[in-house]
Parts: structure tokens; C-alpha cells; sequence
């Protein structure tokens, strides 16, 4: 819940690989269908807004010209949602994952409206992560709406979680890290600790990585 955070390798995008042996047509299947999302249609228009803005508060995305653009992550929660999917835990004291989703989200917006008098999207982004942090520890105001979801659990181990998968399985989110993407069927060499291959990112050093497209 921070706007701070600087990518140690800027302007690194995996997307350039595009055309390289690194990538063939199932890998580009597979990171076409991560860019372009499925339109939202589980969630109504003003929950989908809170969901919205809390994926926002986790994860920041600015937009960076010499990147890839914003990582879609709402609209695939809401995805799994309308498809009544979950990681496969279920967390002691906590519904299926598609029912906390929708029990957590209305919960943030009767606990902005609390506190603030609008729902959790509406409020300025340092009440919103005024709310989140005092959710993460469990000390929470709206108590009838929290009834049978555990606010720390949601949090943290629903919500946190789902939204940080998706960002790192989009291009956006592995160029952030320096990843050298999937890398199929080229595949990696240099496995050991502090090694990367020609093709990977290394810190301060992406804008003199050169794959050739052979």
C-alpha cells in the first residue's frame, strides 16, 4: 500500500522477446489471453469499484511509456468469482473463496461508510489504507458486516494474495522484477544462485541485453 516503489530494472519489458526463441505460439497464447482480460460481469458496478481500488492500494500502477501498460487485476477476481473458483484452500472459519470475496468487499465498504459516510472506493487513498491496515490487524468497526469472515484472514491471506498472483503472472509485473520471462522452449541454462542467462535482465544492466532473433 505504498506509491513509492522503484523497479531496480526500468524500462526492462519481457514483451520484447516477443518475436525471439524464447517464446513460441503456445507461450504467446497463454501471455495474450493475461493481457487482455475478460470483461467484469460477477460483481456489481459499484462493488466492482471497490475492488477496483483495492487492488490499486496493494499494488500502485502508474503508467510508464517505455513499459507495458497497467497489469489488469480486478477483472480476473472477478473472473474466478463469476466462475466459482478458488486456489483450492479453504481457510478454517472462512465460506469458499467466491463468497469472501463478495462478503469482504461489501465489509470494506460498510466499514468506509463507518468511518467516512461513503463506500470504500469514494474515501481518499490514505483513508482507504487507514482501513486496510486496521483490517490486516483485525480491528475492525463495521462488526455485523465482518460476521462470519475473519477480517485478518480476508485480508491477507484472500485478497493480498490473489491480487500478487495475477500481477506477477502479467508482463507488467515479471518486467518489474527483471524476469526473463517463460522462456519456452528456449529454456534456462544458468540455474545456479547469481547466474542469468544472455536473455534475463541483470540489475542496472537491461538496457544492454541484445537477444538475437534467431
Amino acid at each position: 500500500m505504498s506509491d513509492t516503489f522503484r523497479s531496480p530494472y526500468p524500462g526492462w519489458d519481457v514483451l520484447s522477446k516477443w518475436s525471439t526463441p524464447s517464446y513460441n505460439e503456445q507461450t504467446r497464447e497463454v501471455l495474450n489471453r493475461r493481457i487482455d482480460p475478460p470483461a467484469p460481469h460477477a460483481l456489481e458496478r459499484e462493488v466492482y469499484r471497490t475492488l477496483c481500488a483495492l487492488c490499486e492500494r496493494v499494488i500502485p500502477q502508474h503508467e510508464d511509456t517505455q513499459g507495458p501498460p497497467p497489469a489488469p487485476i480486478a477483472p480476473w477476481i472477478d473472473a474466478a468469482i463469476a466462475g466459482g473458483r478458488s486456489s483450492g484452500t479453504r481457510y478454517d472459519g472462512m465460506p469458499d473463496t467466491p463468497t469472501a470475496w463478495r462478503r469482504g468487499l461489501a465489509a470494506l465498504d460498510a466499514e468506509a461508510r463507518q468511518r467516512h459516510g461513503q463506500p470504500f472506493h469514494r474515501v481518499p487513498a490514505q483513508a482507504q489504507d487507514a482501513i486496510l491496515r486496521d483490517v490486516g490487524k483485525g480491528q475492525v468497526k463495521a462488526t455485523a458486516a465482518w460476521e462470519g469472515l475473519e477480517p485478518r484472514t480476508f485480508l491477507r491471506k484472500v485478497a493480498l494474495k490473489q491480487i500478487v498472483e495475477i500481477y506477477y503472472a502479467h508482463p507488467r509485473g515479471q518486467s518489474e522484477i527483471g524476469y526473463g520471462g517463460p522462456a519456452s522452449p528456449r529454456g534456462y541454462l544458468r540455474l545456479g544462485a547469481g547466474r542469468t542467462d544472455e536473455w534475463e535482465a541483470p540489475e542496472g544492466q537491461w538496457d544492454r541485453l541484445r537477444e538475437p532473433a534467431r
